[in-house]
């Protein structure tokens, strides 16, 4: 086992290595062969292309991550859904629509003024 983690530490190092210059390769190339002749933006050299790289890594997740979909948080909303009573549900919709900015569900709503 202890050999295995000596081959394994080294192997990962040049592994994850490896994938950043690949990335970052690829990210400059596509960048210096589209912008430019697209938007007439600057080129960009390949730290560029890491910073751009770590930004959206930074901005949108994880590489690899199991990110939302790979979360069980659509099975687990299922279930509670699932264990409310209509009244339950009821609440829990008005209370998403008061947050999201929908407003009253249709049906419901502001009565006409009077004398209008």
């Amino acid at each position: 086992m202890r050999k295995k983690m000596i081959f394994l530490a080294p192997a990962a190092i040049v592994g994850i290595a490896l994938f950043i210059f690949l990335g970052g390769e690829l990210v400059m190339y596509l960048w210096n062969w589209l912008l430019p002749a697209l938007f007439g933006w600057r080129v960009i050299t390949f730290w560029q292309a890491i910073g751009i790289l770590a930004l959206c890594r930074i901005l949108f997740g994880r590489i690899g991550g199991r990110g939302f979909r790979g979360s069980g948080f659509r099975g687990r909303m299922g279930e509670r859904w699932g264990q409310m009573t209509p009244e339950e549900r009821e609440k829990f919709r008005q209370g998403m629509r008061g947050r999201c900015g929908f407003g009253p569900a249709a049906g419901e709503g502001k009565e006409p003024a009077a004398g209008v």
